[in-house]
């Protein structure tokens, strides 16, 4: 078996610590682009199915998605599902790095330029609790969140507070229609409270399958 070989893209720092992103090379196996943040996997361009299915589980559930927030830039994989939607209006992306919104305008991601370039796209470099909190009632048919890998593999601490009852109170009050959430474990505290501030939740498994094992991600849905 050949050995897995990296190259170093691009790397800054910020008040959060290290971000890098780098190549995956494996000769029997396509180039994979790769995001850690202080040496925690975040996500690959080898297996997108749950960001993408984020999207689609929203849109396919939305009546209207005119208006859309998508909490986390990433890789830019969630960002193109909400925009093959020809419902969306505007598409609003909270992103919390500014040397990753760079690396997607720049091309350091190949295919960030072209995603970013979109009429309907308005990025926001800062704290997706600080947008909810200043968007007006109801501002979004849809409120799509993939953040960090959830309340039980947080990349940030201070990232816990985005699965507590004072902001999701405030994604509820900014929600006209959907909130879905992305998580890499299943949460039950999250369930929980979700059905307590929206009065219903939906959760939904998907099998995915990273290397040589399967896996489970988990999206949990609240509507107004």
């Amino acid at each position: 078996m050949s050995p897995v070989e990296y190259r170093e893209l691009a790397r800054a720092e910020s008040p959060r610590g290290e971000i890098v992103l780098r190549e995956r090379r494996d000769e029997n196996a396509p180039t994979v682009l790769e995001l850690r943040v202080n040496g925690v996997f975040v996500m690959d361009t080898r297996e997108t199915t749950s960001e993408r299915a984020l999207a689609r589980a929203a849109l396919e559930q939305a009546p209207s998605a005119g208006t859309v927030l998508v909490g986390g830039l990433g890789l830019g994989f969630t960002l193109q599902e909400v925009l093959a939607d020809p419902r969306v209006e505007s598409c609003t992306v909270v992103e919390l790095e500014q040397a990753l919104v760079d690396w997607m305008r720049d091309g350091t991601v190949a295919h960030g330029p072209q995603c970013l370039a979109d009429d309907r796209v308005e990025v926001l470099v800062g704290d997706v609790a600080m947008a909810l909190a200043e968007a007006g009632e109801a501002a979004y048919d849809l409120v799509l969140l993939d953040v960090d890998n959830g309340p039980g593999y947080l990349v940030h601490d201070a990232n816990e507070a985005l699965y507590a009852e004072p902001f999701l109170t405030a994604a509820h009050r900014a929600t006209a229609g959907l909130l879905v959430i992305w998580s890499a474990a299943e949460a039950p505290q999250l369930a929980a409270t979700l059905e307590r501030i929206f009065g219903n939740v939906a959760v939904t498994s998907l099998p995915v399958r990273l290397g040589e094992r399967s896996e489970h991600y988990w999206l949990y849905s609240s509507h107004q």
